[in-house]
Formats: C-alpha cells, structure tokens, sequence
C-alpha cells in the first residue's frame, strides 16, 4: 500500500567508514540527517544499522523511524544498504531520498527541490559536480534491486538505462562528507539556520492519548504484512506494549484496525483491516498538509520578518 509521496533511506551499517555519531556541533550526524529529512515531510524514514547500532537506537528512538539491520556490514556495504533500504520501502512511497550517513550537511531546502524534478533518479549536484542525496522512483526500484554488477548504485543507474536528472543546488553540503571535518564545521552556521523549524508532535486523544508517532509507524509496516513481532522490533516497541496501544485505539475508534491471525512462532500473521488502512491513509494526508501549513506559517512569520536570524 502506496502510503506517502517520499520515504527516506540512511545508510549507516558500514564498520569501516560509517561515523553515525560523530557529533558536528551538538547532535551526531546521523540525527542531523534525520531532523532535515523531517523537516522536508519525508516519511517514514528506514535507517540501515550496522556500525554503533545499539547507541543509534537509543539516540533516535523517539524520532519515529524504521531501523533495518545490514547482516553484512563490510562488504559490500553501501549498495547493500541501497538495496536493503528500497526493499523495506518498496510499494509504500513514490519515491525515496536515499544517502550515506557520511553525508550529513545537505539542506531541507536541497530537498524539496529535488523533489520538484522529474526522473527515474534525481542527483542532487553544487557547481557541476554530483553529490547526496539521491532521488530514486518507484518506478526505477525493480532495475537496481535486479543489478547483479560490480559498480554500486552508479552502475544500476546505469545498466537498468534508468533517466537520471540533476538537481543543481546552492548547497555545498551536497559534497562534504566526515572525512573533512573542518569542512563540516566550517558549514555548521549555514546549515544549522537551515534546519531551524518548527517541532510538532501529532497525536490523537480523549480523555488520554491513543495514537502516536511510533504507533502509526507500527501501523504502516502492519500495512506491508510485517509480523507485530518483526514491527516492535523494528520500531523498539515491546510486544505486550504494542498490543496495549493498538487494543486502546481499535477502542476509541470503535473499529478493528488490525486483523489478527493467530499461530505460528512469529505470533502469527497481522495485518491492517480495510478501515485500518483508510485511517492510515487519512491520518497521513492530514499530517502532510498539517506540516506545510505550520512550515509556510513559520517561515512567514520568523523567517522572512527576520524576527529569527
């Protein structure tokens, strides 16, 4: 079930080369890419594990995102986390912005235009040159899970004769990685008044609350027939947890949103009842729409006053 228009894949698996928590500023690099990720709507946001797992975990645990364990972190690395990452997202988004941990400077802004382009893949680019994030449609997803080549992302691109578009941006974060940390550094200003944005935390409630970020995140892979097993683990939720929130909003809505089947080692199959799948569907378009409405407001009102610096 195709449930948004962008979803977003990090790659940061690699024991080699991936610095998930190298902090640049105050936070860890992985959790600046998060929060621009956020801040352009992309929804949900699959995070390739490997290096450091256990403390990207606990650092992102309330961000409402997917966490996806590359068994084979080494070799090959980054396309293995390509892949990984369009599997999981495979079928549930129109698109997804994918990008290696080590890249964590490119702005909200860089974003949302790649995302007025067409193509099959988006690059974005600073002054002639190539860099992060890319921009893959779902359309272009079976052509690079199918590559058997030597050449990485580059060379699916290039064997599925995929069309590629550019995205010429003035950002120079596009190209700077954690290699250079002077560089980063050197950046931080800029790009710390590009992240500056509004935080909202939606939930629905009565008299307590009965949905929330990490229970609709539950919802959405339920929606791509995963297990209620393999979704806690995936979103950090225990079990008896789940099924307590799940139980609580099936009451308040006074339908049933998951279809239970029991048996199997897994806890048997679940999965989303066709009332749980509009509810799904329309509380994501109420969220999009609520987060472009609260950013044009923010910008209107402390950006271009310049109230904020």
């Amino acid at each position: 079930m195709r449930i948004s228009k962008v979803g977003g894949v990090i790659a940061a698996a690699s024991k080699k080369v991936a610095q998930p928590l190298l902090r640049v500023g105050t936070i860890s690099v992985i959790r600046r890419i998060v929060i621009t990720y956020q801040q352009a709507g992309i929804f949900p946001i699959v995070i390739i594990t490997g290096a450091e797992e256990e403390e990207v975990k606990r650092q992102l645990a309330s961000y409402g995102v997917i966490f996806v364990r590359n068994g084979e972190p080494d070799e090959p690395e980054l396309f293995t986390s390509v892949r990984l990452g369009l599997e999981y997202l495979d079928e549930s988004c129109d698109r997804v912005m994918f990008t290696p941990v080590n890249v964590p400077m490119f702005t909200p802004t860089t974003l949302l235009t790649m995302m007025e382009r067409e193509g099959d893949v988006v690059i974005a680019s600073y002054q002639g040159r190539g860099g992060h994030p890319v921009l893959i449609s779902h359309k272009a997803i079976p052509a690079i899970l199918g590559y058997k080549g030597s050449e990485g992302l580059r060379g699916a691109i290039a064997s599925g004769g995929l069309r590629r578009a550019w995205a010429d941006v003035d950002d120079k974060g596009v190209l700077l990685n954690v290699h250079n940390v002077e560089e980063l550094e050197a950046q931080l200003e800029e790009h710390n008044a590009a992240i500056l944005h509004p935080v909202l935390h939606m939930r629905m409630e009565r008299e307590s609350p009965f949905l929330n970020e990490r229970l609709k995140l539950l919802l959405f892979l339920l929606s791509n027939n995963y297990s209620i097993r393999k979704g806690c683990a995936c979103t950090g939720l225990a079990y008896s947890k789940a099924w307590e929130m799940i139980n609580q909003l099936e009451h308040n809505l006074g339908y049933l949103v998951v279809e239970r089947q029991r048996g199997g080692r897994g806890g048997g199959g679940t999965s989303l009842t066709p009332e749980g799948e509009r509810f799904l569907l329309a509380y994501q378009e109420f969220e999009e729409t609520v987060h472009q409405i609260a950013q044009k407001e923010f910008r209107e009102r402390f950006i271009y006053t310049k109230i904020i610096q």
